[in-house]
């Protein structure tokens, strides 16, 4: 790990030291050939024009030798005025930066035009409407593994805790006794209460049956002695529950019926007093908080999330799970709707761009310091290798042209002489 403020040295900068060695020896060949020439100069006029040109090509990669290394460090390490250019205005150069990106990026206007000719989401919809292979199958497999991990993660015992507590709170800021009489009302008035009392009616029926020898015995009991010893008991009992058997068959068949009507009287005066009666309204939340409050109905809740928690995981690590299918249903009408939707289009790529235009205006300036005080936390060598690996090739190349260029200027300055 390099230490903090200094980071790696990019590829790019081998290329920039390799193209360097490249000028400075095509710098150093035109020195040798300068050198050569004058030694074993001749009186033909060829020499003169070979001469002036590496004497000129010698001064003009010296010059730009000279300029691009200013710009990295100092020339020989001498301490020559303006020299060492980006390591010693590398905070002026942080700050210039972060300007450039917020002033060209970061501003709301900017980002509202640049991405204004973005249809967001066609393209969002074209991606999810790609084969199961392909965005369905990713998009699905992320996010079931992501969902997992998560609930996997969370401890069972805390989160059933959270859970619990978060309900029960939820539950002790509700008022169930209004609600409860409103539900009830709506479903006296809507007759969604009829096969309730029908399902009541045949239970009961099946209970009184379930228990015939218990009725009996009762009558049995309560009868006295004479009764008992002429058999009467037997007839009474059976004509009870004769009785009972008729009166709730009567009240299963006919929804008239006088008893059934004081049942469907009482459900109405309860859903009354459930909305509108104070004393009726303490009651219910008495028995609300009672119940929250009893530890076998905690206990009971943490068991239940536990098991949806456990069943959540397994269906989001199986491929082949009903939820997979649902899910992947349901990305792709979702994809549909956004490629064939033009108000839908309309409607998202707004918001989008809203959002995107707000949120740099919100936050660009927090971008901008980030960019600024990040460059100013990096040293001077990582800030010049960077520069230099980005741009130093092409730097090279500058000192490579000007000691051609310079050459080429040496022959016309000589060939002018000549002239004159």
């Amino acid at each position: 790990m390099p230490p903090y403020g200094r980071m790696k040295q990019p590829v790019s900068a081998d290329k920039a030291r390799r193209m360097r060695l490249v000028a400075t020896g095509l710098l150093l060949m035109m020195g040798l050939a300068f050198l050569l020439l004058r030694r074993f100069e001749g009186p033909h006029p060829v020499w003169g024009y070979a001469i002036s040109f590496t004497e000129a090509a010698m001064v003009g990669g010296l010059a730009d030798w000279f300029a691009v290394t200013a710009l990295f460090r100092r020339p020989l390490g001498l301490p020559i005025p303006h020299t060492a250019i980006i390591p010693v205005n590398k905070d002026r150069i942080a700050d210039t930066m972060a300007a450039f990106l917020r002033d060209n990026f970061l501003t709301a206007p900017v980002v509202a035009r640049r991405i204004g000719q973005y249809n967001f989401a066609a393209m969002i919809g074209a991606f999810l409407l790609e084969s199961q292979s392909g965005a369905q199958g990713r998009l699905r497999e992320g996010a079931a593994n992501l969902a997992a991990d998560i609930l996997e993660s969370l401890d069972p015992d805390r989160l059933g805790r959270q859970v619990k507590a978060g309900l029960s709170r939820q539950l002790q800021k509700l008022e169930l006794s209004p609600l409860l009489g409103q539900m009830l009302g709506a479903a006296i008035a809507d007759k969604r209460h009829a096969p309730l009392i029908d399902t009541v009616i045949r239970k009961t029926a099946d209970v009184l049956e379930a228990n015939e020898e218990l009725v009996r015995s009762m009558i049995r009991t309560r009868g006295n002695a004479l009764i008992r010893w002429t058999g009467i008991d037997a007839k009474i009992a059976n004509a009870v529950l004769d009785g009972i058997y008729k009166l709730l068959a009567e009240m299963l068949v006919m929804p008239g019926h006088p008893l059934r009507a004081k049942i469907e009287e009482g459900l109405e005066a309860l859903a009354h007093d459930l909305a509108h009666d104070p004393t009726t309204r303490g009651r219910v939340e008495r028995a609300k908080n009672e119940m929250l409050a009893n530890p076998a109905i905690a206990g009971w809740w943490e068991g239940v999330w536990e098991r949806i928690r456990l069943g959540l995981i397994a269906a989001a690590r199986d491929p082949d799970a009903a939820l997979a299918g649902q899910f992947t249903a349901a990305l792709a009408e979702l994809g549909r709707a956004l490629r064939d939707d033009e108000k839908l289009q309309r409607q998202i790529n707004r918001f989008v761009r809203r959002t995107l235009a707000g949120s740099a205006s919100r936050y660009g300036g927090e971008i901008v310091r980030l960019v600024s005080e990040t460059v100013k936390r990096w040293d001077a060598q990582t800030v010049t290798g960077r520069i230099e690996g980005a741009v130093g090739r092409d730097l090279q190349f500058i000192r490579i042209n000007g000691t051609l260029v310079g050459g080429l200027v040496g022959l016309g300055i000589h060939a002018v002489d000549g002239l004159l």
